[in-house]
């Protein structure tokens, strides 16, 4: 008994140190678990959201069109670009362009239909004074010339018939003075009184000296009426194209500039025209006053030469017949 008591005790104590070891295996398996754990976890938490990213990503680019992506960033590029680039690039050019078209010719082709009436009257004003500039000039000088021309032919004539013979068949306005002086004379035969003679003689001389005052100044009043009355006919067409201008704007309902700006300068033309046409007749009709006092004092002095004329030849015949009976 004793013996067998001794070596069951002797099994269970090889027993239970395997018992114990075993029960330890557990007990320390975990414990390399635990330790692992935060490791693995550590690296491979990293990857499986990469790889989940991957894979939900994967699927989002299949499912999604490829323009998806752009057309989410293109927007704001095209817009931002578009503010500051093609924003800013196409009212410039728009702008250059506006202004390359507001020149003159545009202008008056996209005018209402009145005020190109005004400008074209207005142009045809301002051809009239330029021709009637160089008509004058031509004629006042051709005059001019020949009047003192004839001035000095006549200066040593001694009578009538002999100024006449110097001046020829030349029709000026002196030959007119001496032509009038000897009919006065032919027709004053017989007429004792030499005032009387001149005093008629006189009368006809005046009135051919208003002809010619009238010839001369020919074409002179139109351009007063030019110069005084071609501001306020191109002021009437600003004013008729500021008008039309304004309808415009309250029609478009806008008071943009680009809007506003092709009316006023289509009425402002018109004004321009007005002061083209004015300016130069002022200053033509203003010479041309001055340069026809110049001619009429020449033909004063003609009609005194011919007066001259005719009083010696009226006191030779009154010498002559005291002289007659004085025989």
């Amino acid at each position: 008994m004793t013996s067998a008591a001794v070596f069951a005790l002797a099994i269970l104590l090889q027993i239970s140190p395997v018992s114990a070891q075993q029960k330890m295996a557990p007990a320390l398996q975990p414990a390399p678990a635990l330790s692992q754990a935060p490791a693995v976890p550590s690296q491979a938490a990293p990857a499986q959201p990469t790889s989940s990213a991957a894979q939900a990503a994967s699927p989002m680019q299949a499912s999604t069109p490829p323009a998806t992506a752009p057309t989410a960033s293109a927007p704001a590029v095209s817009d931002a670009t578009a503010i500051p680039g093609d924003g800013g690039a196409r009212p410039l050019k728009s702008a250059t362009s506006g202004l390359r078209e507001l020149s003159p010719w545009s202008m008056f082709l996209s005018a209402d239909i009145l005020v190109k009436a005004v400008m074209i009257g207005l142009a045809f004003a301002s051809l009239v004074t330029w021709t009637i500039f160089i008509a004058k000039m031509i004629e006042l000088a051709v005059v001019q010339r020949g009047l003192r021309t004839a001035l000095g032919k006549v200066r040593d004539a001694k009578s009538l018939a002999e100024a006449q013979f110097a001046l020829g068949a030349k029709g000026s306005v002196l030959a007119s003075l001496l032509a009038a002086a000897m009919r006065e004379a032919r027709l004053s035969a017989g007429i004792s009184s030499d005032t009387g003679v001149k005093e008629r003689a006189g009368s006809s001389f005046a009135e051919i000296v208003r002809a010619e005052a009238r010839r001369i100044r020919l074409g002179m009043g139109l351009l007063a009426t030019i110069g005084a009355t071609s501001p306020f006919v191109g002021l009437f067409g600003t004013v008729w194209g500021i008008m039309n201008s304004f309808i415009g704007i309250s029609k478009s309902q806008t008071t943009n500039l680009a809007v506003v700006a092709p009316g006023i300068a289509e009425a402002l033309l018109a004004t321009a025209f007005g002061l083209a046409a004015a300016i130069p007749a002022v200053i033509i009709y203003n010479h041309f006053s001055r340069v026809t006092k110049g001619y009429l004092e020449l033909v004063g002095r003609a009609s005194g030469a011919a007066g001259r004329l005719l009083s010696r030849d009226l006191d030779r015949s009154h010498g002559a017949s005291h002289s007659r009976a004085a025989e």
